[in-house]
C-alpha cells in the first residue's frame, strides 16, 4: 500500500494560527491569574512612578526648602505656649568658688521648648437663663436659651462637626470614635452618634446641593467613580454602591468638589448630574459616560495618566510599551515646561502644546498604528493600544484648550479617602446613609482643597445654616465662607 506524501509546509502553515492563538490564550490566562494574586496576596496595582519622578524634576529648590522651614517655625512660634518656671533647688545654691550663698538672676535664664500633646475633650456648656419679675408682680421675663441644632438636643454643631471630619476626613469609623470618648470618660453610645452624624448631614444637605450645583455647570467637569459596600433592606450581605465624583477647578473660582452616592455604576449617574450643561467633560476610557452626549453639550476628554498606566502594566511582558511611555512623558514635559514658565492656562501655553506636544502625540499614533497590526488583541499590550486608539480623538482635546489638563489625576486624588473609608468602616447602612456620606465629603474635601479648616467651617455652618436666607446659600459655601471669615 503506497502512503501519500504529506507537504509538511501546508502542514506547519495551518498551525501557525493555531500555536498563535494558544500563546495569546495563555498570555491572556497568565495576565488574569496574576490579576487575582494581586487581589488575594496583595497590592492591586504596582507602584507606578509619578510623572515628575520619570522626568526627573520636581525636586525643591534651596530657597523652597528655607521658605518650608521659615513656614515651620513660624508655626511653632504661633502655637500656644505655657510657660513653666524651674527655679535652683535651695540645697544647690552654694558657689563652688567662694562658697557664697548669694546670688542673683542672671537675665531672663534659659529657654528650652518641649511639645507636649494635649489631648481634646468635651466640655458641657451649662447655659443658666436670667428670670425676671416686674415689680408687679404680674409679668415674667425669661432671657432666650441655648442655640439648639437639633430640637430638644443635647449635643451643640461642633460635636457633630467632629463626628463628621473624623469619619469623612479621616476615615476613622464611629466604633473607634466612641472608644476615644470613653477615654475621656465620656459616655455616648455609637447609636447616637451614628444619628447625629447623619442629622449633620441633612442639615448641610443645602449647602452640599447647591456645591454639585456649582460644579456641574463650570466649564470643565472631571469625573470619576469607585465602589463602596452598602446594606440594603434587610440582607446581610452587603451590596455595591457606587461613588460618583465631578471636580471643577480653575483660576478664578477655585477647586471645588462634589460627590454623590449611587446604587450602581450605569451610567445614568453622570447623565443626571450634567444634564442641559456645556463644556468639556474629563474622563477615562469607561463607556458609562458616553450617555452624557444625549443630555449636555459637552465634548469628552481623554485621560492619558489611565493610557500611560495601561502601557506601564504592558511592558512586564512586552518591553516595548516603554517606547509608548517615553511618548507620553515628552507630552507631560511640556507641561512642565509651561509650569516653569507660569504661563499654565494661557494662550501662550496652548501654542506650546501644538508646537512641542503635537508632534509627540502624533509619533505615538504612527507607534500605535504599526505595533496594532502586529500585537495579539488579547495580550496586555494589544489591550493597551486599543484602550488608547479606541479614545484617540478625546485623547486630543488638549490641543484645542489649554485648560484642559492632560490627565484626570485630580478626580482620582479625590476619591482617595473614599478608598480609604471602605478599608475602615467597610460599608454604610444604605442608600440614604451613601448619600449623607457623599454630602459631606463634598464639603469636607473642597474646604480642604481650598486650605479651610473643615471643623470650624462645618461648627459653623451647621449651627446656621438652617436660619439663613435661602436666596444667600452661597455665602456659606467653602469659598465664599472663607472670604467672609478673613474680612
Amino acid at each position: 500500500m503506497q502512503v501519500p506524501e504529506v507537504d509538511h509546509e501546508c502542514a506547519l502553515a495551518a498551525l501557525v494560527p493555531l500555536v498563535r492563538a494558544q500563546a495569546e490564550r495563555i498570555e491572556s490566562l497568565e495576565r488574569q491569574i496574576a490579576q487575582l494574586q494581586k487581589v488575594v496576596m496583595g497590592p492591586r496595582s504596582e507602584k507606578m512612578p509619578s510623572v515628575a519622578k520619570s522626568l526627573g524634576v520636581g525636586k525643591r529648590t534651596p530657597a523652597e526648602i528655607a521658605a518650608t522651614r521659615q513656614e515651620r517655625a513660624e508655626a511653632r512660634d504661633s502655637m500656644p505656649a505655657v510657660r513653666i518656671e524651674h527655679a535652683v533647688p535651695d540645697a544647690d545654691k552654694t558657689c563652688s568658688v567662694c562658697g557664697g550663698t548669694q546670688f542673683s538672676k542672671l537675665g531672663e535664664g534659659r529657654t528650652t521648648s518641649v511639645f507636649e500633646y494635649v489631648p481634646p475633650r468635651i466640655v458641657r456648656h451649662e447655659h443658666v437663663q436670667e428670670v425676671l419679675r416686674c415689680a408687679c408682680g404680674e409679668c415674667v421675663l425669661t432671657a432666650p436659651g441655648a442655640p439648639k441644632v437639633v430640637e430638644g438636643g443635647r449635643y451643640g454643631a461642633s460635636l457633630m462637626a467632629h463626628l463628621a471630619v473624623q469619619k469623612c476626613a479621616d476615615s476613622i469609623p464611629i466604633y473607634r470614635i466612641e472608644k476615644d470618648f470613653k477615654r475621656q470618660g465620656v459616655a455616648i453610645s455609637r447609636s447616637t452618634m451614628n444619628e447625629l452624624f447623619h442629622r449633620a448631614a441633612q442639615i448641610v444637605e443645602p449647602l452640599s446641593t447647591r456645591l454639585l450645583e456649582c460644579v456641574r455647570t463650570r466649564p470643565l467637569v472631571c469625573a470619576d467613580e469607585t465602589s463602596m459596600r452598602m446594606l440594603d433592606g434587610g440582607e446581610k450581605k452587603p451590596k455595591t454602591g457606587y461613588v460618583w465624583t465631578f471636580v471643577s477647578k480653575d483660576a478664578t473660582d477655585g477647586e471645588d468638589i462634589a460627590y454623590v452616592f449611587a446604587a450602581s455604576r450605569s451610567g445614568e449617574t453622570p447623565k443626571e448630574v450634567l444634564k442641559s450643561t456645556a463644556g468639556t467633560l474629563l474622563v477615562d476610557g469607561y463607556a458609562g459616560y458616553n450617555v452624557v452626549a444625549e443630555v449636555a453639550s459637552r465634548e469628552r476628554a481623554g485621560c492619558y495618566a489611565h493610557v500611560r498606566r495601561r502601557f506601564y502594566d504592558a511592558q512586564k511582558s512586552a518591553p516595548i510599551a516603554g517606547e509608548a511611555i517615553a511618548l507620553i512623558l515628552e507630552m507631560y514635559r511640556v507641561e512642565h515646561q509651561a509650569l516653569e514658565m507660569r504661563i499654565v492656562g494661557k494662550p501662550e501655553h496652548l501654542q506650546l502644546r501644538k508646537d512641542n506636544a503635537a508632534p509627540a502625540r502624533a509619533r505615538l499614533k504612527e507607534w500605535l498604528d504599526a505595533q496594532h497590526a502586529c500585537t495579539p488583541p488579547q495580550s496586555a499590550l494589544g489591550g493597551a493600544i486599543q484602550y488608547t486608539l479606541n479614545q484617540w480623538q478625546e485623547l486630543g482635546r488638549f490641543l484645542d484648550d489649554a485648560k484642559i489638563p492632560l490627565d484626570n489625576n485630580i478626580s482620582e486624588r479625590a476619591l482617595r479617602r473614599v478608598a480609604l473609608g471602605r478599608k475602615n468602616f467597610l460599608f454604610v447602612g444604605d442608600l440614604e446613609a451613601g448619600k449623607h456620606v457623599a454630602g459631606l465629603y463634598s464639603l469636607i474635601a473642597t474646604c480642604e482643597a481650598r486650605d479651610i479648616n473643615p471643623f470650624a467651617y462645618l461648627a459653623d455652618v451647621i449651627a446656621r445654616v438652617q436660619d439663613h436666607p435661602a436666596n444667600k446659600l452661597d455665602e456659606l459655601l467653602p469659598g465664599n465662607w472663607a472670604s467672609i471669615v478673613i474680612r
